[in-house]
């Protein structure tokens, strides 16, 4: 799951920093959630999902299509 985060933030040309102000959060905590460091909150989860208009199961890694819901 925290691989797929990364991937999408760098196939979608942004800095943690951009996707860090979007979330409201430090750039710290959200590398953290990118290193796997930190489980990634449910509202926060919504937000990647919404950023990136792809599933949350997709980042969550339980489907390979961005747009399934299992």
């Amino acid at each position: 799951m925290y691989c797929r985060v990364r991937d999408l933030r760098e196939d979608h040309d942004m800095k943690q920093r951009e996707v860090a102000d979007y979330l409201r959060c430090s750039q710290q905590v959200y590398s953290n959630y990118e290193l796997g460091q930190r489980d990634i909150p449910t509202d926060i989860l919504i937000k990647l999902s919404e950023l990136y208009h792809v599933s949350t199961d997709y980042i969550l890694g339980l489907t390979n299509n961005p747009n399934q819901i299992k």
